[in-house]
C-alpha cells in the first residue's frame, strides 16, 4: 500500500486537490456574502464560557453553543434546546433530561449524555478555575447516564435557578473531543459548540469571527429557517472608547453596537440609516450598596435620609437622557417576581431625609453648611468604578447630599478587582454594582449573612431564611411571595440606594433586520438576522 502511493501520479492528485477545493470555495464565498461587524465594548480577560465571567463574552458565543434549554425571547418560558424534555423528582434533587437525538457538534463529534457529562465533568473541575458557571449548578452533587440520551442532574439540595442555569450561555455544551485536544487556556482560541454559527478564529485586542453553519437544523422554536439574506458571517471587533461607537455605526464600519453612550443615542434618533434597539437588563439595577458597619452608615435613618435625598428623576434626565427608568429596590422591574410595591417607597423628599438626620441626632453646629454629631462631621465614602457612567451619577449624587448638608468624598478605581480590594478593607459607605440575571436567586450571594457579595455588612436571620427557602421552593407562586418580602426586608432597612433600571443601548444598520436579543439581555440571538439589500 505505501508503495502504491509513493508513485500515485502527481496529476491526479493536483486534479483532487482542483475538484475538492472548488465547493470549500464557493460556500466561503456564499458565507462571506451576508457580513457584518458587531462591535464588542471592552475584551474581557478570557473568553471561555465555562471560565470566564464576563456579560461580553456571551454576545458572540451564544451563537457558538447550544444550551440544554432556553429562555423563549418573547415568554420568558423554560424551553427545548438540546433537552427536549425533562422532569423534576417529588424531592427537587434529581433533574433528568431527554437529550435530543441527531445533533453533532462543528467538529463532527456526536451531542449525546456522555457529551454533557464531560462538559459537567470540565466545570467543576478544580483545575478549570470557573468564575461563574460552577456557581450556577447550586448544590450539584453529580450526574447519572441512563441511556445514549438521557441523563441526570444530581442535587444535594433543593435548587429552583437550575433550569434558568442552563438556560445560560456559561452552561453551553462543548464539544468533548475539542476539550479534551486543547488545554483550558487554548480552548478559548479553538471553540467548537452545536450552534447556528461556527467559531472561525479569535485574535486577541482585533477580532473573533464566526461563520454560519450550514447543518444546524435543531434549533429552538423560536430559531428560524436561514434564506437568502440572511447574515452568514460576523466580525467582532473591539471599541473600547464610547465615543468612537455612533461612529462607527455612521460610517458603516460596523452594523450592530451596544452600550452607546445616551447623548450619542439621542442624537442618532435623527438617523435614517440608524435603529436604536434599547433592550432592558434583568437583575439587579444599577445601585449603590450601603454600608451598614461603618458610620454613619450603621444607623438606618441615615440610610434613608440618603434614598430620601437622592433626586433619581434628576439622574435618568441628566446622566441617562431618559433612556433608563427610575430604580426602586434591588431588582430590575424586567426581573422575574419583581414586587412593584418597591415603587416610590422613597421619592425625592427633602424635608423627610431632613426629618430624619435631625432625629438620629444630626445638626449643623458650626454653619459651615454640613452636618455633624457630637462635633464630629459627618462624611460619607463612595466607591466609584468607571462603568456605566457611574461617575456622572456619583458627582450629581454628592451635589445633592451637600442639599441635605452631607459632605461626601468620591473614590474612583480603575477596575472590577479594584473595586474588590477597596471592599475588602471595608472603609466605605457606598459601592456602585449591578449584576444581570432573570432569577432572583442571584440576591443571596449579595444579602445572606455571610455571603461573597454581602458588601452591606447587613445580617439578619429572617432575611436569610426568606432567601433560602426562595431558592428551594419550586413552586411559582409561593417564589413569588417569598420574594416580595425579601425585596420589603431590603427596602425597608435601606440597604441599597436604587439609581435606574439598567438599559442597555444597542443601535444597528437599518439594513439589518430581525435582530432580537435573549431575555437576559445582553445577548444578541442573531440567528434570524438578515441583511436586506441596499435600496
Amino acid at each position: 500500500m505505501l508503495r502504491r502511493a509513493a508513485v500515485w501520479s502527481w496529476w491526479t492528485f493536483a486534479l483532487y486537490l482542483l475538484t475538492a477545493c472548488l465547493p470549500i470555495a464557493q460556500s466561503q464565498e456564499s458565507a462571506t456574502t451576508n457580513r457584518i461587524v458587531y462591535g464588542l465594548t471592552l475584551e474581557p480577560s478570557g473568553f471561555d464560557p465555562h471560565i470566564n465571567r464576563s456579560s461580553e463574552l456571551g454576545i458572540p458565543l451564544r451563537q457558538v453553543y447550544d444550551t440544554l434549554v432556553y429562555r423563549d425571547p418573547t415568554t420568558d418560558a423554560i424551553v427545548a434546546g438540546l433537552a427536549t424534555e425533562w422532569s423534576i423528582s417529588e424531592d427537587g434533587l434529581t433533574y433528568t433530561f431527554k437529550l435530543r437525538e441527531g445533533v453533532t457538534f462543528h467538529d463532527g463529534t456526536p451531542f449525546n449524555a456522555e457529551a454533557v457529562a464531560a462538559n459537567l465533568d470540565r466545570i467543576t473541575s478544580a483545575e478549570t478555575a470557573s468564575q461563574r458557571s460552577v456557581f450556577m449548578l447550586g448544590p450539584y452533587s453529580g450526574y447519572t447516564i441512563v441511556d445514549a440520551y438521557t441523563i441526570q442532574i444530581i442535587l444535594s439540595e433543593p435548587y429552583s435557578p437550575l433550569l434558568d442555569s442552563f438556560a445560560q450561555v456559561y452552561l453551553g455544551i462543548a464539544s468533548p473531543a475539542a476539550l479534551s485536544e486543547y488545554s483550558d487556556n487554548r480552548y478559548q482560541f479553538h471553540q467548537v459548540g452545536t450552534g447556528p454559527f461556527i467559531f472561525v478564529e479569535y485574535v486577541p485586542k482585533d477580532r473573533i469571527v464566526l461563520r454560519r453553519n450550514p447543518n444546524y437544523t435543531w434549533g429552538p422554536a423560536f430559531y428560524q429557517p436561514p434564506t437568502d439574506q440572511s447574515v452568514n458571517e460576523i466580525e467582532f471587533r473591539f471599541f473600547t472608547d464610547p465615543p468612537t461607537r455612533s461612529l462607527a455605526l455612521e460610517s458603516d464600519e460596523a452594523q450592530v453596537m451596544g452600550e452607546l453612550l445616551p447623548t450619542d443615542a439621542r442624537t442618532l434618533t435623527g438617523n435614517s440609516g440608524v435603529q436604536l434597539l434599547p433592550v432592558s437588563i434583568p437583575g439587579q439595577p444599577m445601585q449603590f450598596l450601603i454600608n451598614t458597619k461603618l458610620f454613619p452608615t450603621d444607623n438606618r435613618a441615615v440610610r434613608q435620609a440618603l434614598l430620601f435625598g437622592t433626586n433619581r428623576n434628576e439622574i435618568i434626565d441628566a446622566v441617562y437622557q431618559r433612556f433608563s427608568p427610575v430604580a426602586w429596590g434591588p431588582l430590575s422591574a424586567s426581573t422575574l417576581y419583581y414586587n412593584p410595591e418597591v415603587n416610590s417607597l422613597y421619592n425625592y423628599d427633602l424635608n423627610q431625609a431632613n426629618a430624619l438626620l435631625q432625629s438620629a441626632g444630626y445638626s449643623d453646629s458650626n454653619g459651615d453648611g454640613f452636618l455633624d454629631i457630637g462635633g464630629a462631621e459627618v462624611e460619607v465614602k463612595v466607591i466609584v468604578p468607571p462603568w456605566g457612567l457611574i461617575p456622572q451619577v456619583a458627582e450629581l449624587i454628592q451635589d445633592q447630599w451637600r442639599t441635605i448638608g452631607i459632605r461626601t468624598t468620591l473614590d474612583p478605581v480603575p477596575t472590577f478587582t479594584a473595586l474588590l480590594a477597596e471592599v475588602e478593607k471595608g472603609e466605605y459607605n457606598l459601592v456602585a454594582f449591578d449584576t444581570a440575571g432573570i432569577d432572583p436567586s442571584l440576591l443571596n450571594t449579595f444579602f445572606m449573612t455571610g455571603a461573597s457579595n454581602n458588601f452591606t455588612g447587613f445580617g439578619d436571620a429572617n432575611l436569610d431564611n426568606l432567601l433560602l427557602e426562595a431558592e428551594h421552593q419550586t413552586d411559582d407562586n409561593a417564589r413569588r411571595a417569598l420574594y416580595a418580602e425579601v425585596q420589603r426586608v431590603i427596602m425597608n432597612e435601606a440597604l441599597v440606594l436604587p439609581i435606574r433600571d439598567y438599559v442597555n443601548l444597542n443601535a444597528s444598520n437599518a439594513r439589518l433586520q430581525g435582530l432580537t436579543f435573549d431575555p437576559y439581555g445582553w445577548f444578541p440571538l442573531l440567528n434570524n438576522a438578515v441583511l436586506l439589500s441596499e435600496s
